[in-house]
Order: C-alpha cells, then sequence, then structure tokens
C-alpha cells in the first residue's frame, strides 16, 4: 500500500503518554477500605485525622508533599494523568510512522465517505480515532489491549492499541499494512452504521433478544461492517495506491480473525451460536462483496443471507 506522502487525518487522538488513575478519577484521598459511607471511615477517625494533620502542620511538617510522596493523594482531576516525556509509551516518538499510517488510513476514509454522504445528499460526521497503550477509560468502558480494536458509539471514537497489529502478525498469521488498513476501515464501517441509524436499531433491539439471537444479529452487523470496509477498499484501489499483494493481505487478516478459524485455534472446536462476528467464509465474502461493488446497496447483510 503505497501510503506515504499522502494527507494525514487531524482527528487522531493520540493518548498512548498517559495512564489511567487509580480510583476511577477525580483524583482526591484514598483510604484504605473504602469511600465515606461505604465501609470505610468513620466518623471519629476522620476527626482524628484532622487534629494530627493540624498538630504536624503547626510543627512545619509539610503534610501535603509527605501524602503525594506516598502514593495517597492524588493530583488533578482529569482521570488520567498525562505523561511529561514527549514520548509515547514503548520509547516511540509522539509522530511516529506507525501514526502517521493510521493518520493517513483514517484520511483516505474520511474522503471515501465524505463523498459517498454527499452522492446521498447527507454529510459525513468524521469519528475521532484514540491511540492507546495498555488501557485507557472510553464512554463504552475501559479500553484495553484484550479487547482489540473498537468503535464506541457513546462517544463515535475508534480505540486503537496498535500492539493489536503486532499481535496479527505473531499470533495470527494476518501481517501487512492493507491488513492493519482493513482493521481500521472495519472500525469506521461501525462508525458509517451509527450514522445511517443501523447500529442504534441494532443496539436497541437486542435488549430484548436472547444472547442466540443477540450473537447471530451481530455477526450481520460485523459482516456489513467489513462489507463497508471493503467499499473503502474499492475507492483506494481507484485512487492507485494499493500494491500487488494488497487485497490478498486484507483478506487473509479476514479468514485468520473469523470466529469459526479463532475457537479452533483457541479451543479446538466451535460452538456457532457463541458467533457474533461471522465465519472466516463469511468475513471474506462480504469484504471482497464491497471491494469489488463499491456500493452501499450491495452491503446489506441485515435483509439478505450471509
Amino acid at each position: 500500500m503505497d501510503w506515504k506522502g499522502r494527507r494525514q487525518s487531524d482527528n487522531i487522538e493520540d493518548e498512548r503518554g498517559s495512564s489511567p488513575m487509580s480510583g476511577g478519577g477525580g483524583g482526591g484521598f484514598r483510604f484504605p477500605g473504602g469511600g465515606i459511607g461505604g465501609g470505610g471511615l468513620s466518623f471519629r477517625t476522620i476527626i482524628v485525622l484532622i487534629v494530627i494533620f493540624l498538630i504536624l502542620r503547626a510543627m512545619g511538617v509539610d503534610v501535603i508533599g509527605l501524602l503525594q510522596q506516598s502514593g495517597m493523594l492524588e493530583g488533578g482531576g482529569s482521570g488520567y494523568q498525562q505523561s511529561t516525556s514527549n514520548n509515547s509509551s514503548g520509547g516511540q516518538p509522539a509522530n511516529d510512522e506507525m501514526k502517521q499510517f493510521v493518520a493517513t488510513v483514517l484520511a483516505d476514509t474520511e474522503d471515501t465517505w465524505t463523498g459517498i454522504f454527499k452522492s446521498m445528499g447527507q454529510t459525513y460526521t468524521d469519528p475521532k480515532l484514540v491511540l492507546f497503550s495498555g488501557s485507557f477509560p472510553s464512554a463504552c468502558g475501559q479500553a484495553s489491549a484484550a479487547t482489540g480494536p473498537f468503535y464506541c458509539p457513546s462517544d463515535q471514537k475508534v480505540y486503537l492499541d496498535m500492539a493489536f497489529f503486532q499481535q496479527m502478525k505473531d499470533q495470527f498469521g494476518a501481517s501487512g499494512d492493507f491488513a492493519q488498513a482493513y482493521v481500521i476501515a472495519h472500525e469506521v464501517g461501525h462508525h458509517v452504521q451509527d450514522l445511517l441509524g443501523i447500529l442504534p436499531k441494532f443496539n436497541q433491539a437486542r435488549r430484548t433478544m436472547s444472547e442466540v439471537d443477540a450473537n447471530k444479529m451481530s455477526v450481520r452487523i460485523e459482516l456489513q461492517a467489513d462489507c463497508f470496509a471493503g467499499i473503502w477498499g474499492k475507492f483506494t484501489q481507484q485512487k492507485g495506491i494499493l500494491q500487488a499483494g494488497d487485497l490478498e493481505e486484507a483478506l487473509n487478516a479476514a479468514q485468520q480473525i473469523g470466529d469459526d478459524t479463532l475457537q479452533k485455534r483457541t479451543q479446538g472446536y466451535v460452538v456457532p451460536d457463541s458467533f457474533n462476528h461471522g465465519t472466516s467464509a463469511q468475513r471474506m465474502k462480504w469484504f471482497k462483496q464491497g471491494f469489488d461493488s463499491g456500493k452501499l446497496s450491495d452491503c446489506d447483510t441485515l435483509n439478505n443471507p450471509v
């Protein structure tokens, strides 16, 4: 994929130099046993602590400084602490090549979907893409390397720990820059579903579904996101930036992360009722369909056999 030298998106939020605060944000005192009223400190104990605090202050002791050094007092109130280093976690520079790659792919998705929405008389709203390392709080819960990349409709952001790309290569045998771009385009596909009203309807409907039925519907949603990623791939091909083997990289990635393939790899057998992303064959089929067609109308996984 010939991506270097192309426009990069400004919608990247690089949080790799940030670390979540223990205690869930807000800062303040952290006492053993929990907060006031929840099995923590009694009123009498609090009075004693205040008296001790005042005595130590009168003696010239820097109590606040001691508490900060001991870790009992957190500063700030943003929910996480910013790193003072110019480098992101893992020793990577703040504008490293992988970040540039992600920003370029995101920009291409923006151009693709802005044009498609304009042709339908609608306005495309760009999502934000949050880069993090390890874990980071999102509006949909804690993002972590274990969850993998995901889209959160509550804040319309894509969350990505780029260590997942290395995991794709090492554990799944899915390497290549276009395979990585497919992952980003898939998550952006969920954003497109959100803007089109598909995702909100699904999230509302599954509240009354059984787990098996919700999984079946989830498969259709995921396969449509694969098809939308294929549409992006089609427009990328038309720009002349794909290289030999790129399409095969994306299809191999789709194959390696199919539910059946993953279950065979991890547990040795498959449980179809637990599938929620689709089989390898399904994921390859719908990405290729979007790639060959380039049309939203050919990605109707909700009303057609998958």
